[in-house]
């Protein structure tokens, strides 16, 4: 017997023994969903039967109507299928009209870089301004306070170096 485990579509073979009339619960070795299988009875099937069935097949799918694609994300259709409220218009006019009056100003990257060179600056003035006042208070910070100071000397020597 031929089992079709309808998750990952995968097929197994089974002797038709394995399943009884009553069924029987399996599990898909790929990907481990189970079910319960009943057995499969074979019907005789005519080759006139077959063609027959092929052309009324035929014949429904051109006079089917084509399928007219719903709009997904429409207020109505959220609302019938989901039971989801959503304010706000659908128009293209008003979502245009909005987007149109809210003008973002975005900070580039210039004004990153300004924004940095302002904030270091200030934190420098204010540590040479309190220098005094930190090593007396904490006299072990002396040395690094130092060592910053010599580290932004040879940083302005070597950007003039740049420059020039």
């Amino acid at each position: 017997m031929l089992l079709n485990c309808n998750f990952c579509k995968k097929k197994f073979i089974v002797p038709n023994s394995a399943i009884t009339k009553s069924g029987r619960l399996v599990q898909c070795g790929s990907c481990g969903s189970k079910w319960t299988q009943f057995p499969i009875e074979n019907v005789l099937v005519k080759k006139t039967d077959i063609k027959e069935k092929v052309k009324s097949n035929t014949i429904k799918q051109y006079a089917k109507k084509p399928k007219i694609k719903k709009n997904l994300y429409t207020t109505e259709y959220l609302l019938k299928k989901h039971g989801l409220k959503i304010n706000g218009s659908n128009n293209i006019k008003d979502k245009k009209s909005i987007n149109d009056s809210v003008k973002v100003s975005s900070f580039g990257f210039y004004s990153y870089l300004i924004f940095l060179f302002i904030f270091l600056t200030t934190l420098f003035a204010i540590l040479e301004l309190s220098k005094e006042i930190i090593i007396l208070k904490y006299p072990f910070l002396e040395i690094y306070i130092s060592y910053f100071y010599e580290v932004v000397k040879i940083i302005k020597v070597s950007i003039i170096q740049l420059i020039n």
